[in-house]
């Protein structure tokens, strides 16, 4: 009987643990798995946590988030994107091209504001959650000027 409920139990936590699987994020640059324990307290919301299931920032196409995104955006993004995403010293934002185009997915635009990229684009976990990683996000998304046909995160 002890055996059959330990078996069960085993099976259940498989069960369970596959159901639940999260993605894992790599370093835009480097490629290792990015170590979630730098992340900014306070991000950790329902929100972070759908996106850590499937990739796909929750957050995409809800007004009022894209504005907490903006704002966010305008304090900590614009210096070198530029207001409106067209770039300065950082690349623009705004259109197709991708200076990394893992950036076309909800999933590699995180991986690379988190963990940073080459030239000035430091880690951002210094500066934002990850719930507000993901309003940047979709600020960024909701600004987009190019070809819906290239917006991997448009496709369900």
């Amino acid at each position: 009987m002890k055996l059959s409920t330990l078996t069960l139990c085993a099976a259940l936590s498989l069960f369970f643990s596959a159901a639940q699987a999260d993605i894992t994020l790599h370093n835009a640059i480097t490629g290792e798995t990015l170590d979630m324990s730098f992340a900014k307290k306070g991000g950790n919301t329902d929100a972070f946590k759908q996106f850590m299931q499937d990739g796909k920032n929750p957050y995409n196409g809800n007004k009022e988030v894209v504005e907490k995104g903006k704002s966010l955006y305008m304090t900590g993004c614009s210096g070198c994107h530029g207001h409106e995403a067209e770039g300065k010293l950082g690349p623009g934002l705004a259109d197709d091209y991708w200076t990394y185009p893992r950036n076309a997915t909800d999933q590699g635009l995180f991986e690379l504001l988190f963990g940073g990229a080459n030239g000035m684009m430091g880690p951002q976990y210094v500066n934002f959650n990850t719930d507000e990683m993901l309003q940047i996000m979709a600020f960024i998304r909701d600004i987009y000027t190019g070809d819906p046909k290239k917006a991997k995160w448009l496709t369900k």
